[in-house]
């Protein structure tokens, strides 16, 4: 198969992982949301990436000590910024709701976690391909846009009034901070590709699988902050016996499934960057975002969450088709 072919089935592939993930959030009780998460980021963040990255390079910790510090630490605070997102983005949905918060949340990381790379790339302006990913970056934006609009008219039909336009509005703040800092996953990956170059150049490794020792690396800050949130709640809220609640099961499984999910998203994405050269993580992260919005909103069509909302559900179909477009033109960008 062409590698640029395989690339973009790669990173169809983690669309979909990453647009289904989201499921096993439905699934959070019995368990206090302290517990379900550590369980779910210990799984996502550490053991996984580590069991997938050792299979592949079993001299993962020799290579990571070789990289700078300087890089080491830069990709690891990045993934902590993007931690400080990723709950910020639990604080949005409860006070606007799934839809809105995820609109403005994948149009913002897609975009700045896009351009943010492709400027730190030198002679960016210069790139042949630099006007056409930023039309598909500004067409991103305005599918976003049009399914956020969707979901605010579907919300509206199901309010029960309860929640305040106060409240709405703190909301987009809080979803608005959240999309720009979970933007800085895609930019620690970027910024950890000198640890996938020493794996490539001075241990052979292949070049789509060293990418899983740049997220090690990343994914290390990220569990620094999601961890540390659920210790503090823990805490804070003395839920210390949340493990020994009776018919746990079922939520322990959903957490430890949508950790899985969650990383195979970001390592199949990470293969499908590699190969796509240095434009990878600019042209391949919104593909994946786009992609992701597009099969989350299939799952929430197939939850019932779009019944009795026809008229939004014809807004929303326009803005998936922008989407699709969108993601086409960036596709075309790398080719």
């Amino acid at each position: 198969m062409d590698t640029y072919l395989l690339a973009i089935v790669l990173i169809v592939f983690a669309s979909f992982f990453q647009g289904t993930f989201g499921l096993g959030m439905k699934h959070i009780a019995p368990l206090k949301w302290e517990a379900w998460w550590i369980v779910h980021t210990f799984t996502a963040m550490i053991l996984f990436p580590l069991i997938w990255a050792l299979i592949v390079i079993p001299n993962l910790f020799e290579i990571i000590s070789q990289a700078e510090s300087n890089t080491l630490f830069l990709a690891a605070f990045y993934g902590f910024l993007w931690g400080i997102g990723g709950i910020l983005f639990g604080v949005s949905v409860e006070k606007t709701g799934i839809s809105i918060t995820y609109g403005i949340v994948m149009g913002l990381a897609a975009s700045v976690g896009s351009i943010i790379p492709l400027f730190q790339i030198e002679g960016a302006f210069e790139q042949p391909s630099f006007p056409i990913i930023m039309i598909g970056v500004a067409l991103l934006l305005v599918g976003v846009a049009i399914t956020a609009i969707a979901g605010v008219q579907r919300d509206k039909l199901h309010s029960n009034s309860t929640t305040t336009t106060k409240s709405i509005k703190i909301g987009v703040l809080i979803a608005v901070a959240s999309g720009v800092l979970s933007a800085f996953l895609n930019v620690g990956f970027s910024n950890a590709a000198p640890v996938a170059a020493i794996a490539v150049n001075e241990y052979g490794v292949d070049a789509k699988d060293a990418s899983l020792a740049s997220w090690v690396v990343v994914l290390l800050g990220a569990f620094a902050m999601n961890g540390g949130y659920a210790l503090y709640l823990f805490i804070k809220n003395k839920s210390w016996d949340a493990f020994t609640i009776p018919n746990k099961g079922k939520a322990l499984k959903w957490a430890v499934v949508a950790g899985i999910f969650w990383f195979a998203a970001l390592g199949v994405y990470g293969q499908g960057a590699a190969l796509m050269g240095n434009l990878g993580p600019v042209v391949g992260w919104p593909i994946l975002l786009g992609l992701a919005l597009i099969i989350s909103n299939i799952w929430g069509y197939r939850e019932g969450e779009w019944k009795n909302a026809a008229k939004p559900f014809k807004i929303l179909l326009g803005g998936l088709a922008v989407l699709i477009i969108a993601i086409c033109i960036l596709g075309y960008a790398n080719y």
